[in-house]
């Protein structure tokens, strides 16, 4: 980072924005002049105010939120004036992450230098009671990132017993999704299930509460808004666009929240990197795979968690997980260290 060239851009995030992480991200990312990054989740732009501030970069940004969308034109308007310029070097893009090729090749972008990508809900999106997210705020069931699609109500008073509690238990990881399911339905056969707390109270009917504190709905609310955005499909579709569109010594920097988003990470980096076990010695296969130089090197040997002060600061913070990795320059493909580098 040049200090001498940083814009004179305030790196304050919104009221009720706390980026997780941030000083992680930024060193794992190492913004410089002149190169090119995607914020793929744009959010509350935490991290593309950060990063436009720490260099003077391109940076595009995507988010399938409207209202995340028109944050980010705020930012625009603020980046002009402080910059004094007509134009502005943050570029938003309204779609999701999982996209990111399509939307970026239709807007002639160039390759990213590097991509970041902040995955799970926003806190604008679980303190706005209207859409739906949180038990913690009464509204109507939605659950959308987006403005399109079905609803959390939706699903909740449609999909039949079996696979509403199969969505539970895979992406919620709720112990007791059959007896969650079972509960629904016979709850919606009285009245169809429309608000959050209603939901919430049925949750809480069947499941106990433990020691962990955590309120019962929480895993039930979680399966129904991964399910809801498809975000495990937008995860791995988006972690292979973001690898492939790395240019040589862009780097990927991913947060995620909860172990299943975690696994599909350290799965897509440590493939990319050559780190994961190849196929049987018996398998043809297996001599080309031990020809092939891996083109990316992990720049988290572990996953990275936050600081004690963030999370006593920022309690949202205690579950994020950072990994990061680079895609290797053309003449440095024989490097494949699993450790930890220092930008």
């Amino acid at each position: 980072m040049n200090a001498m060239t940083t814009p004179p851009l305030s790196t304050t995030p919104p009221p009720g924005h706390v980026p997780v992480m941030l000083a992680e991200v930024l060193q794992m990312l190492a913004p410089r002049d002149g190169a090119t990054y995607l914020d793929g989740t744009f959010g509350g732009g935490g991290y593309a105010r950060a990063i436009l501030a720490a260099a003077r970069c391109t940076l595009w940004a995507i988010d399938r939120d409207p209202a995340a969308i028109r944050r980010g034109e705020a930012l625009q308007a603020e980046l002009r004036a402080a910059e004094g310029t007509g134009s502005s070097r943050l570029h938003m893009v309204e779609g999701g992450f999982g996209d990111m090729r399509a939307l970026l090749e239709e807007r002639g972008a160039p390759a990213l230098d590097g991509v970041v990508l902040d995955l799970g809900v926003s806190s604008f999106q679980i303190d706005e009671g209207a859409r739906g997210f949180s038990f913690r705020h009464d509204g109507p069931l939605d659950m959308r990132m987006g403005d399109t699609g079905p609803t959390a109500a939706d699903i909740v008073n449609r999909t039949d017993e079996s696979d509403l509690a199969d969505i539970l238990y895979q992406y919620g990881e709720e112990r007791l999704s059959r007896r969650v399911a079972r509960a629904i339905v016979a709850a919606r056969a009285q009245e169809p299930i429309l608000t959050t707390f209603r939901l919430a109270e049925i949750i809480r009917s069947v499941v106990p509460g433990d020691r962990s504190g955590i309120d019962p709905a929480t895993r039930s609310f979680q399966g129904l808004r991964i399910h809801v955005n498809d975000e495990l499909g937008q995860i791995r579709s988006g972690l292979e666009q973001a690898l492939e569109m790395l240019a040589p010594g862009g780097r990927l920097v991913v947060v995620s929240f909860h172990s299943l988003e975690d696994r599909l990470v350290k799965q897509a980096m440590h493939r990319a990197a050559g780190r994961l076990p190849g196929p049987s010695r018996h398998d043809p296969r297996s001599i080309q795979a031990r020809d092939e130089a891996p083109a990316f090197r992990l720049l988290t040997g572990r996953t990275l968690r936050p600081g004690d002060a963030e999370c006593r600061a920022n309690p949202r913070a205690r579950s994020a997980r950072l990994r990061a990795i680079e895609r290797l320059p053309v003449a440095d493909t024989s490097d494949t260290s699993p450790t930890e580098r220092r930008p």
